[in-house]
């Protein structure tokens, strides 16, 4: 094995290790997992750390993460979540674990229109994650759903993962976007219908019932007292109405090129905060001294998941001029197995791959090595390339390097490392297993 790989396992166990075994900080043990991996750059230590940092600081989800905890914040101490909650749970709130449906199925929703798991996990947690900690689910369950459905931004079509996977040379000439979307909307929707089932197990196993219909207030005087508070949302819907083709089209009809240059991981936080500031006027601190006091609060909050998302993206770069991505891809083109062992290991090395880096990135990288490896293997293209949307989907899931697993702990106000375990068990091991069961046709698309 190459040096890249032995930094990732380097990178891996020095995390668990430093948090889980020594019970450290987990945005100390992202720091020294990043210094681990920054060692075997040998003399080009710096060079290799620099490179990381750089790189971490033009990333557009660090700063997307901390402004969607700085909004979760606002709309807690503002007063804003409780008026959201009483109308959703007008709602939603004599069934059982309401809120994790409701979460599941907003970012089976979000999923090709935000084309990023950063990005579903900080709208759609921003909004469910404090809805579902105050309807008898634990702040860890919360987090761990939200972090576990944000892949749905990989696996739903039309994402910007599957037109990267058709544009690569070798899936080009055997595959069009025609052919690979009712396919990959199937393969997707088996994702989907499985996290419902995952919902549908914890809410029993976790015994979260519907919260108690004497704190239920009818819808319409829900409405009358809080649907202001919703307003705060206008700040999603815009950027993603702006990413379907009309809005794309009025877009270019304004601003022209540049409207594909318009990131919707930034503008999301963007929006959203400030609606909530425009929203709770009223309810802002009015001297310099109520703001330091609210600003202080929440101080804390930054240290941790700031390091850690840093930190998180400064390994993957280094990872990457390391050279993991082409060691990775040569151990890929040797593989030689039944279709099953194939897809398997193929599955396995996308997973370990997207780890660190994201799907789509993942996608781009070894994508047309994957889709030659499996089809090489008997498996029909569009499975072959349905089946590799699902395998990089679990890079919401995958920790220690996952973006999204820090943004919905940032929101729930938890130790990321909590929700590890059940990650890996409840989400990257059967979504893996969802895409070889599609690979090799057992799970129809």
């Amino acid at each position: 094995m190459g040096s890249a790989i032995w930094a990732l396992l380097a990178y891996i166990a020095i995390i668990v290790v430093w948090n889980g075994v020594l019970k450290r900080n987990i945005g100390e043990a992202m720091l020294i997992g990043f210094l681990g991996v920054c060692l075997f750059g040998g003399t080009g230590f710096f060079g290799l750390a620099w490179a990381g940092i750089s790189d971490a600081l033009a990333e557009e989800v660090v700063f997307a993460a901390l402004a969607f905890v700085f909004m979760g914040y606002l709309l807690t101490k503002l007063g804003l979540i409780q008026e959201q909650v009483t109308v959703l749970n007008s709602i939603f709130g004599r069934l059982r674990g309401g809120a994790g449906y409701v979460s599941t199925s907003a970012a089976a929703l979000l999923g090709g229109p935000a084309g990023s798991g950063s990005g579903i996990a900080a709208s759609v947690g921003s909004v469910t994650i404090p809805w579902m900690t105050r309807s008898n689910w634990r702040p860890d369950l919360g987090a761990a759903l939200v972090a576990g459905n944000a892949g749905l931004g990989i696996s739903i079509p039309p994402s910007s993962s599957m037109f990267l996977l058709l544009g690569s040379a070798a899936v080009a000439p055997v595959l069009t976007a025609d052919q690979l979307f009712v396919p990959a909307f199937v393969g997707g929707l088996w994702t989907v219908l499985y996290r419902f089932i995952v919902v549908f197990v914890w809410v029993r196993r976790h015994r979260i019932e519907a919260t108690d219909a004497a704190d239920l207030i009818p819808l319409r005087a829900a409405l009358r007292a809080g649907w202001a508070s919703l307003l705060v949302y206008a700040g999603i819907a815009v950027p993603v109405v702006l990413t379907l083709d009309f809005g794309v089209k009025w877009m270019e009809s304004r601003v022209g090129e540049a409207a594909d240059d318009i990131s919707i991981v930034v503008w999301i936080p963007v929006l959203t905060v400030l609606a909530t500031l425009a929203v709770a006027w009223k309810r802002l601190p009015r001297t310099g001294r109520a703001w330091s006091e609210l600003l202080g609060d929440m101080a804390p909050r930054y240290v941790v998941i700031g390091a850690t998302l840093f930190f998180a993206f400064a390994a993957a770069a280094s990872l990457g001029e390391l050279g993991l991505v082409d060691q990775l891809t040569a151990i890929m083109k040797e593989l030689d197995a039944p279709a099953v062992v194939i897809a398997t290991l193929v599955g396995l090395l996308i997973v370990i791959i997207a780890a660190p880096l994201t799907g789509t990135a993942t996608i781009a990288a070894v994508g047309g090595v994957a889709f030659s490896a499996l089809t090489a293997a008997g498996v029909a293209p569009a499975a072959a390339a349905t089946a590799i949307m699902i395998f990089a989907s679990t890079e919401g899931a995958s920790p220690p390097g996952a973006a999204p697993i820090y943004i919905a702990s940032g929101i729930a106000g938890i130790d990321p490392a909590r929700i590890f375990g059940r990650l890996i068990i409840w989400f990257v091991v059967p979504i893996l297993a969802l895409g070889v069961l599609v690979a090799t046709g057992v799970l129809p698309i």
